[in-house]
Parts: structure tokens; C-alpha cells; sequence
């Protein structure tokens, strides 16, 4: 069962840490961020079966070209921390190990009002701040 939280307020400039716990034998998880299910301006999706983290957008229901980042810092059964924040143009994800990447804003808005966790994950706590 997703995680969703819907009418919250995550503007650029503010920060999301987010903490959350892998399930044991993980697979993948996502953390989404976006308008509504049919428009994320961010795919957040570690895959554990190739060690790798899957970013992308979707929008109007359309996905777009995934990025692939090699660097895997999550383990299975483990509690990890992230820190999201970013501006009308990049997103900026702060892995669990102080890796920075980021991934291009491609809806080009400056407020996100929803967010959604699926997958191998248990959500510990997240705020914006």
C-alpha cells in the first residue's frame, strides 16, 4: 500500500529529509514528488537488483528518459536518510553516504503539493522544513 500525502506545501528553497527503513529482500522502492499520480516532476527509484537509482518525470501520464545513477548507498533491512530539496530548474538529492546528485526539474514549477512512497520502504518520517 502507497504512502500518499496530498495538499502539503514543499516549495523551492525549502528541504525535505526524509528517513525511511528498507524491507528485508528489497527489490525497489520510489519516492515521488508532484502535482497528482499522472505528474511527478521527481521518480526517486532505488533498484536493488542492479545496484543502481532510477530518477525520472512523468507528466500528463507520459514517463520521460530515465537517468541512471551507479552510485548505490542503500542497504537491505537498513534505516537511511535523505535530504530533497531543489529550484524551478534541479532537483538535489542528498544520499545516505553525503553523495549529492540531482536530477533536472522538468515540470519547471516552484511548489509541489504531493508525494507518494512505494515499494520495499517503510516510511519513518519526513518533513518539509
Amino acid at each position: 500500500m502507497p504512502f500518499r500525502v496530498e495538499e502539503m506545501s514543499f516549495k523551492q528553497g525549502q528541504e525535505m529529509p526524509f528517513t525511511g527503513k528498507t524491507k528485508s529482500g528489497a527489490s525497489s522502492f520510489s519516492i515521488n514528488i508532484g502535482h497528482d499520480s499522472d505528474n511527478y516532476a521527481l521518480h526517486f527509484n532505488p533498484r536493488f537488483s542492479h545496484e543502481h537509482i532510477v530518477c525520472n518525470s512523468l507528466s500528463g501520464g507520459s514517463w520521460g528518459d530515465e537517468l541512471k545513477e551507479g552510485h548505490f548507498p542503500f542497504q537491505d533491512g537498513e534505516q537511511f536518510k535523505l535530504v530533497l530539496n531543489f529550484t524551478n530548474e534541479q532537483f538535489y538529492i542528498k544520499l545516505p553516504d553525503g553523495h549529492m546528485m540531482d536530477f533536472p526539474n522538468r515540470l519547471g514549477d516552484c511548489k509541489y503539493n504531493h508525494i507518494m512512497v512505494d515499494g520495499d520502504v517503510k516510511v519513518i518520517s519526513f518533513k518539509v522544513k
